[in-house]
């Protein structure tokens, strides 16, 4: 399956940047992040949870099912579009599979103030010091990836660290786990992480295990006007929407009128 290879990857490019700054080193830096407190705490909570559909826009240049999705898409313009009209940001860093990177992290939180979550295959604590110490205000973790004491601990561990976390399911097993932690943000992934299919009623199917005190955001696969309709008409919260905004050549006209729609 597509996912586990993306996971053992992983487990072998941490050795590598482990050898240029150690875990001790790393979790100084995030300790130290928090004592200078330049983050607003809770602020990608707080911007999906307010009223009125939310959009986190994600910046990525390649996906296992899409191949390369763009080369012409500057980093810093598409900044500048999402700082002009989402209410969050999602950057890619899995470097193998999703051709991202930590360093594009750096740079986008070097020219937003948005709250930006870092999304990659979190499976090491290593990976949360750095979010944190890179700038991340969130993170994402894959119940699919992950055991129940991971899930507990990778959660609890990303609060003590001031960062929100948007734990994402797939199915009714996955919700169910992940309502065991009690998280404040809850997505489901329209997008099989086994194969990659998609479909978009995998959102409708699951809406009604999700209890109205969390946010829940739909993830994948939102393209066009009609995607946005349907998601709306089912009660969601929020979308993260990566390739249409990187496919398009106005992301932020496309963002603005998907929000009044």
């Amino acid at each position: 399956m597509i996912l586990d290879v993306i996971v053992e990857d992983k487990k072998k490019r941490l050795p590598e940047h482990k050898a240029l700054i150690s875990e001790a080193e790393m979790r100084r830096l995030a300790e130290e992040a928090i004592r200078e407190g330049k983050r607003p705490e809770n602020l990608f909570y707080n911007n999906l949870k307010k009223d009125g559909i939310s959009i986190i826009g994600e910046f990525k240049k390649a996906s296992p099912s899409l191949g390369v999705i763009t080369e012409k898409v500057n980093l810093m313009d598409r900044i500048d579009d999402y700082n002009a009209s989402v209410d969050a940001i999602s950057c890619l860093t899995e470097q193998d599979h999703f051709n991202g990177s930590v360093d594009y992290l750096k740079q986008i939180r070097a020219k937003s103030e948005l709250p930006i979550i870092r999304k990659d295959f979190m499976i090491d604590e290593y990976q949360f010091y750095e979010a944190k110490a890179i700038g991340a205000d969130a993170v994402l973790l894959i119940t699919a990836i992950l055991d129940d004491v991971q899930m507990r601990d990778f959660y609890q561990l990303s609060r003590e660290l001031k960062l929100d976390v948007l734990v994402e399911t797939h199915d009714e097993e996955e919700i169910e786990r992940a309502l065991k932690i009690d998280p404040r943000i809850v997505g489901v992934n329209n997008r099989n992480l086994k194969d990659f299919s998609i479909t978009l009623k995998n959102t409708e199917r699951l809406r009604k295990y999700i209890p109205s005190d969390k946010v829940f955001v739909a993830e994948s696969g939102i393209m066009n006007d009609a995607d946005v309709s349907f998601l709306k008409s089912v009660g969601v919260d929020g979308f993260l929407i990566g390739r249409a905004f990187m496919e398009s050549e106005n992301p932020r006209a496309l963002a603005k009128k998907w929000k009044e729609m």
